[in-house]
């Protein structure tokens, strides 16, 4: 189990363009056509296996929304942190 950050310690680490919603850290992607959208959850996919954690992934016609939080740890913890700054660095890769 890993410690829940606080608030703050979360606004010092959170990756830009992502933001707090309570207990999970998000970002929307937005993309020009739907099957770009597709392969960039795809992609998330993969790094959420090899990383073993998971987000909540939803696909919608122009954009895709990732939402992060350790449920086991009741909030957002580095493993969210760090999840979400592998997928900021595939993106701009």
């Amino acid at each position: 189990m890993a410690d829940r950050l606080s608030d703050a310690e979360i606004d010092e680490h959170l990756p830009d363009n992502w933001e707090q919603d309570d207990d999970e850290i998000v970002r929307v992607y937005e993309f020009d056509d739907y099957l770009r959208g597709v392969n960039f959850a795809q992609m998330v996919g993969e790094i959420a296996e090899a990383q073993f954690h998971h987000p909540e992934i939803i696909i919608r016609y122009s954009g895709v929304e990732i939402r992060l939080t350790s449920h086991e740890d009741g909030g957002v913890t580095d493993k969210d942190i760090e999840m979400a700054e592998l997928i900021e660095s595939e993106r701009n890769a």
